[in-house]
């Protein structure tokens, strides 16, 4: 309900302090007027004003487009225009550089120089690849002067190669020629001095002679007059040989030393007529060509520098400059039109989407009015379905208002039930609480009883781990007994072997010792046999008398040392049954000892029997005892769980006595909530 009160406030104070009444639209037609700036913006274009927005648009982005292919085309062909007429002009100047280098070179090397015709050679391969250049590049971007062609028709009529017209090619075949003359004209220059001196000296001897300096002057003369061959006029060659002729024939009526020093001199002369005279016709064309070259060398200087001043107007790039500019001046045209057609659509999109709003504000204003008793809680209303943006809107809201007419009524039914309910649940809460606390006080006392049962059965765990500590230290010790026992029997066994050994080892010695008396009654034999034998011995060592005083000395010796034998003999036989009698007593004696050692082994092995009995005794005991203590501990560790349980049983059964007493107010406030609830709902009209 304030949610609707406030959409209406809203719409109610629309323009600041001024109160509108929401019914009345005419506030909203005074803003439908069209301002000037639209109108103006909305004025058709030209020619294509009649066409739709869109058509308008594809049309001006296509001429846009097409202006700026043209704008760029047009840019591009004239930086390649300039850039193609710069490299033309370079050409041109280049050109009348070579118009001028080649009637230069032409003339050196007409006059026998080898680095004239290197020149001429370069100029004119330079100049035909120069020319054909700029005959290939002349077309539609830089266009093709008239001096271009005047230059080729001169350039093909005197200097390239052809049937019967003079070229820089007659000339280049008549190098070694030309060579050859020019040493010997500067052979003759270089000895002109010497040359003169000569022919006057002989003159002046010889009155035959007289005319020879006029014709040596005069040869010398034609002879450099042979190389200008531009100036030459027809026949220059037959002065030159007339007066090499009439030099020759003037020298040979001499006689005597002045003619051989004379033709000695003579011979570069002699030579340069031959070369003349064999190359008449060959210089002749050379003379032509000369003249020729000379001649149409100012023509081609004049018209390459013509060509290069054409070149430097460069009225192609006017064109394409005017160009540009027009093709420009139409882009822009075509943006402002395009910028234009869109202003022209924002602007009546503008305007239909304040119509739009116009339409739609007055079909809420429509929608807030049917819905002004709504906001009173009358719930019987229906919104009006048009079908204006609002039509799904007050569809939406009569939905939602038959939806909130159940609500209420369900609510109502509700609430009624729940306060039923609540009472009910209160009555159970406070019946439940009363039982909780009487099962908490027999917890408690039962968690009491258990909690003793824990102690006393930890008492008996305490004294069954004692119990089974004596066992333990008991059949220790009884193993140990037996343990004792057993190394007594086995300390017995050992005696009783060592004991037999010992007597084995006596009767041994008792053995060896009747050995050792039977060979000492064996050297007592002999020692009676030695004592014969001496006797005898000095018997006849008396009987030999002086002879035989040493031997009887000898005999006697013998005598005495078998007396001390027989009587070390008769003691070792005193000794020997001595330890014969010792031995049988010791063998007695082991004998005996042996059968106490027997004896007391029985005695150790009862011993040892009766300790195992202990130990197994002792055993089972301890194992009882423990079995006793692991039996306690269980109930130990089963009391102490069941006291854990207690606690846990009385810790939620104090849970269950605090939850149950909230639940009782819970319930309580559910009854006053519910009462509030069915007041609320009291306001609403349903029917």
């Amino acid at each position: 309900m304030a949610g609707l009160n406030t959409i209406i406030d809203m719409f109610s104070r629309k323009g600041g302090s001024k109160t509108v009444n929401p019914l009345n639209t005419s506030w909203i037609m005074e803003k439908m007027e069209i301002s000037g700036g639209d109108e103006k913006a909305l004025k058709p274009l030209p020619v294509i004003g009649n066409l739709p927005a869109r058509m308008q648009m594809a049309v001006l982005q296509l001429g846009t487009l097409v202006a700026a292919l043209l704008f760029l085309a047009t840019v591009l062909l004239a930086f390649q225009a300039s850039s193609q007429t710069a490299a033309n002009r370079i050409m041109a100047k280049d050109l009348e550089m070579l118009s001028l280098r080649l009637p230069q070179s032409m003339a050196k090397a007409t006059g026998g120089s080898t680095e004239g015709f290197e020149a001429l050679e370069s100029a004119f391969g330079r100049f035909g690849s120069n020319l054909e250049t700029l005959e290939n590049r002349s077309g539609f971007l830089t266009g093709k002067p008239d001096e271009l062609g005047e230059i080729h028709k001169t350039w093909s009529d005197s200097f390239t190669p052809g049937q019967n017209k003079p070229s820089v090619a007659t000339i280049l075949a008549q190098r070694e020629v030309l060579v050859a003359m020019g040493m010997q004209i500067t052979q003759i220059n270089a000895g002109d001095a010497a040359f003169g001196a000569l022919v006057k000296e002989v003159a002046g001897r010889n009155p035959a002679a007289a005319q020879l300096p006029q014709i040596g002057a005069l040869m010398v003369r034609h002879a450099n007059d042979a190389l200008s061959f531009d100036t030459a006029k027809p026949g220059w060659t037959a002065p030159l040989v007339a007066s090499i002729d009439l030099f020759d024939k003037t020298a040979a009526n001499l006689n005597g030393g002045d003619k051989a020093r004379l033709t000695e001199a003579f011979k570069p002369y002699a030579q340069l007529k031959d070369i003349v005279v064999r190359n008449t016709a060959a210089l002749e064309s050379v003379r032509l060509t000369s003249i020729a070259i000379t001649r149409d060398s100012e023509t081609l200087l004049e018209k390459s520098s013509r060509l290069a001043a054409g070149y430097g107007e460069g009225i192609i790039s006017y064109v394409f400059l005017v160009l540009s500019v027009i093709e420009a001046v139409a882009l822009l045209g075509f943006l402002y039109l395009l910028v234009r057609v869109f202003n022209q659509e924002a602007v009546r999109r503008r305007m239909q989407s304040e119509a739009e709003n116009r339409r739609n504000q007055d079909a809420i204003l429509r929608l807030l009015n049917d819905m002004a008793d709504l906001a009173d809680g009358d719930l019987t209303v229906r919104a009006a379905v048009t079908e204006d943006l609002t039509g799904a809107i007050a569809d939406s809201i009569n939905f939602t208002i038959d939806e909130l007419r159940s609500l209420i009524t369900e609510i109502n039914r509700a609430t009624e039930q729940v306060t039923r309910a609540t009472g009910q649940a209160h009555q159970i809460s406070s019946d439940l609480y009363t039982a909780a606390e009487r099962q908490s006080h027999e917890i408690v006392e039962t968690n009491q009883a258990v909690s003793q049962i824990v102690r006393s059965i930890q008492g008996v765990t305490t004294s069954a781990t004692e119990s089974s500590k004596v066992a333990h230290a008991s059949l220790s010790a009884a193993e140990q007994g037996a343990e004792a026992v057993n190394n007594q029997i086995k300390g017995m066994n050992e005696i009783r072997e060592q004991i037999q050994e010992t007597a084995k080892r006596i009767k041994r010695l008792g053995e060896s010792s009747q050995e050792i008396g039977e060979i000492v009654e064996l050297i007592s034999d002999i020692t009676e046999q030695t004592n014969v034998l001496a006797l005898n011995a000095a018997i006849q060592a008396a009987a030999a008398g002086e002879a035989g005083r040493g031997f009887s000395v000898v005999a006697e010796e013998v005598q005495r040392l078998a007396e001390r034998s027989a009587e070390a003999t008769k003691q070792i036989g005193a000794i020997v049954k001595t330890i014969q009698a010792d031995t049988h007593d010791a063998v007695a004696a082991m004998e005996l000892s042996t059968q106490g050692v027997v004896e007391g082994a029985k005695l150790s092995d009862a011993a040892g029997s009766a300790l195992a009995e202990i130990g197994r005794v002792s055993r089972e005991l301890a194992r009882l005892i423990e079995s006793i203590a692991h039996e306690t501990e269980d109930q130990t560790q089963l009391a102490a769980r069941v006291n854990a349980a207690m606690r846990d049983i009385l810790a939620v059964t104090e849970q269950t006595t605090t939850g149950t007493k909230q639940t009782a107010e819970v319930v309580a406030q559910m009854t006053a909530l519910a009462s509030e609830l069915k007041s609320s709902v009291a306001g609403f009209k349903l029917a």
